[in-house]
């Protein structure tokens, strides 16, 4: 008997009561799942918790769903659009390409361009044979006739390619020319190597074609009597002005091609300029053509565009400066942004539901293991009113979506300082490459992956999940530990994600009285910050509960809030580091990489910033003299002695996994309180690399004063203010002991003043005198 297997998705992350919401199931060894609509209330199941909470919740669609197995197409690729079948060339042709090869030697084949049918073997194509050698291929749907390069193509160089059939005589030709600069190629003028190539040879036949074919730039046309027509044989690696003529080339005029002159008119059929099409605000994924029929092309799986091309001569280090030198779209084999998969049920949500977090619960064969999955939404308020809003931080779930790095990240265990434990769900999401990857990890040429999207199975935003590489929580389960201690403190609130907070900016946080993060809301777009420093400034009350907070800039675009991109530069705790003269933005022209070297530290919108991190052991905080000023005493009330946060589901304390810290230097407002500080964390505690300059020892967590998280307070105009615990760990102590503990007290002692009117307590307190109790 199969296994029991059962994934899926939600078209929308953030819906209201009374909308419509699409769920998309993939199942293996079953056709039916029982269907229920939950509200989820608590996710860690650590013993010191309440353990899991669910509220079933009557909805039409609970019941018994038809399911079935689905497909994904994996791997980037571009389609061109050619209706009238003129790239079905059965005479001379002429293909060519700017190419530099991610992987050429992964033992399979990969299509550069061309017109190819993969499971009818009719057609032609460039492309790479499994030894990651040049090929050109014809095909008439009963026999292939194949010519090869000599030398095979060497990964991360750039080329010049093509391939010319003269249908006359029969004589077909591959040229193959380096065309690496002084900063465009891995290697430079000192490696020995010969990367030339020219063969010739007679085909027996010439190329035929079937209608339905499509002309494709990095993959070719296959089909499955499962899955029906898909695409195959991707490539991986970057392609530059791809163009196609109805004659041969002389190799002259090939070589002005590959000198970066205007390609020859006469018998050209497309040329696809891929520096075109780029503007202030970055670039889209069609693909111009420039040619006599504009047979424009349509990336899938989101290529990566704002890459260097094969003339990039170093100089210019953005597209915006030099969009010529910016043709290079980058490929991967392995990339997967949608899973397209057919809906399995759409329904309207009721209309009375309760703001929260919520799935619909899938269950077959017993609801065991792999045979449970929670497809998670957020249904945010038909109309605020509630005095609180609580902002799930779903760009930063996105970033992670579906991490590997128990198994591919080198650093890992000695950076958490224990082994993973991995469960058969982790070894799942491994496995499968149509779950795609997060932001940390790599793609299979090593490049890091710089696209994350929703619409895919997310098995780490499952609400009992733990991240194996860390044995706690992480993220959307961590954040259900805040949302149950609004439910166990019983107060009124709404969730907002940060899709909202995108998309509507200021407005979406302008109802609320007091808005609370999330435990790690480390991703951040412009439109986002901008809100929130704007809701601070006229008056909100805000309450940042983690740690690593407002540490990325990211992007979404308007029509496709369900991808997010981000660059990860050279500064900041990351998985890897964009390549030289690839740090902006493609979706909006925007430099990546970290807020603080963009001139915006978290410091100047919340008072601290990241300052460390450490995975296997939590502190508690010590009180600070600050906490004594009558401004700020009010938050100390009914908490008795110097310690707080002394256990938590984070390894046992408040303050840990990641840590902010004040710091005047860059930007915290200089009269913020320092409530309560953290400190003797263990040598597993480093400094976070952005703050050193140069390394040298003492820069662990006993050694180094300034690793610590700090839990400050300060006033902002119109009443506003912030508050902030200082750590991932902080909202993980909340539930301990049945939210009875000072973690819980002293952020009550917060949000009940926050949602208030009219001044806070204390704040008559202004002068430097009599303000000590």
């Amino acid at each position: 008997m199969a296994q029991v297997k059962l994934f899926g998705y939600a078209d929308k992350i953030s819906v209201r009561p009374g909308e419509a919401i699409s769920i998309h199931v993939n199942a293996d060894g079953t056709n039916k799942a029982e269907a229920m609509l939950v509200r989820l209330i608590h996710g860690d199941e650590h013993p010191d918790g309440p353990g899991f909470i669910e509220e079933e919740i009557a909805c039409t669609a609970n019941g018994t769903w038809p399911v079935k197995k689905q497909y994904t197409q994996v791997g980037s690729y571009l389609e061109v659009a050619d209706p009238k079948g003129l790239l079905a060339l059965t005479g001379s042709i002429t293909l060519f390409a700017f190419v530099y090869p991610g992987l050429p030697q992964a033992g399979l084949r990969q299509c550069i361009i061309g017109r190819w049918n993969n499971d009818e073997n009719v057609g032609y194509c460039l492309g790479i044979n499994q030894q990651g050698h040049l090929e050109f291929w014809v095909g008439d749907g009963k026999e292939v006739d194949y010519l090869k390069a000599e030398l095979p193509l060497q990964k991360k160089m750039w080329y010049f390619v093509a391939a010319t059939l003269d249908a006359r005589t029969g004589k077909a030709t591959i040229h193959q020319e380096s065309v690496a600069n002084r900063y465009n190629s891995l290697l430079g003028r000192v490696a020995p190597l010969d990367y030339r190539s020219h063969v010739s040879e007679t085909f027996r036949f010439r190329q035929k074609h079937l209608p339905d074919t499509p002309f494709l730039i990095a993959g070719s046309r296959d089909w499955h009597k499962k899955r029906g027509d898909f695409v195959s044989q991707t490539f991986c690696g970057k392609i530059d002005r791809p163009g196609l003529y109805e004659r041969a080339l002389t190799r002259e005029e090939l070589a002005v091609i590959q000198s970066g002159g205007t390609p020859p008119a006469i018998g050209l059929v497309a040329y696809w300029d891929t520096t075109k099409g780029y503007s202030d605000r970055g670039i889209g994924d069609d693909v111009i053509d420039v040619g006599p029929h504009g047979l424009d092309a349509r990336g899938y799986n989101r290529p990566v565009r704002a890459q260097t091309g094969w003339n990039w001569s170093g100089r210019n280090d953005c597209f915006r400066l030099a969009p010529e030198e910016y043709g290079g779209i980058e490929f991967h084999y392995d990339a997967m942004i949608d899973c397209n998969w057919e809906v399995t049920k759409t329904f309207i949500l009721p209309d009375n539901l309760k703001s929260g977090a919520y799935a619909v619960r899938l269950r077959a064969n017993g609801g065991t293991g792999l045979g449970e999955e929670y497809v998670v939404f957020f249904v945010r308020a038909k109309e605020p009113k509630a005095p609180i809003a609580l902002l799930i931080p779903t760009a930063s779930y996105l970033a992670y979506a579906n991490e590997h790095l128990s198994f591919d990240a080198e650093i890992i265990q000695p950076m958490t300082g224990q082994p993973p434990i991995v469960s058969e769900i982790d070894i799942e999401m491994y496995k499968n490459w149509e779950f795609g990857l997060s932001t940390y990890d790599a793609w299979a040429d090593g490049n890091g992956v710089c696209f994350s999207s929703y619409r895919r199975p997310i098995l780490n935003m499952r609400p009992k999940h733990r991240m194996s590489s860390m044995g706690v929580t992480w993220q959307f389960p961590a954040d259900l530990s805040i949302i149950a201690w609004l439910e166990h403190m019983k107060y009124d609130y709404e969730v907002l994600t940060d899709e909202d907070l995108h998309q509507e900016g200021l407005g979406a946080l302008e109802p609320y009285a007091c808005v609370i993060s999330g435990t790690h809301p480390e991703y951040y777009s412009e439109a986002m910050l901008d809100a929130t420093e704007d809701y601070v400034a006229q008056g909100g009350r805000y309450i940042y509960m983690g740690g690593n907070g407002y540490y990325w800039n990211v992007a979404f675009r308007d029509d496709e809030p369900w991808i997010m991109e981000v660059r990860k530069l050279d500064s900041g705790m990351r998985a890897w580091s964009a390549r030289p003269g690839e740090h902006y933005l493609a979706t909006t022209g925007q430099k990546s990489g970290l807020w603080k070297n963009l001139g915006r530290p978290p410091q100047k919108l919340v008072g601290i910033g990241f300052i460390a991190e450490g995975f296997e052991t939590s502190r508690p905080y010590r009180r600070m003299p600050d906490s004594y000023h009558r401004q700020v005493s009010w938050i100390m009330k009914g908490i008795e002695g110097e310690v707080i946060g002394d256990s938590g589901l984070a390894y046992g304390g408040a303050a840990g996994l990641e840590l902010d810290r004040y710091d005047l230097q860059l930007g915290t407002p200089p009269h913020t309180k320092i409530l309560a500080s953290s400190g003797g964390h263990s040598d597993n505690y480093l400094l976070s690399i952005e703050e050193i300059l140069y390394p040298y020892p003492g820069l662990a967590g006993t050694q180094d004063y300034r690793i610590r998280g700090d839990i400050t307070f300060f006033t902002a105009p119109n009443d506003g203010a912030v508050f902030c615990g200082g750590s991932i760990a902080f909202g993980q102590a909340l539930p301990v002991n049945n939210f009875d503990n000072n973690v819980s007290r002293m952020l009550g002692n917060v949000v009940s003043a926050f949602i208030k009117k009219g001044a806070l307590p204390g704040s008559h307190w202004i002068n430097e005198e009599k303000q000590w109790k």
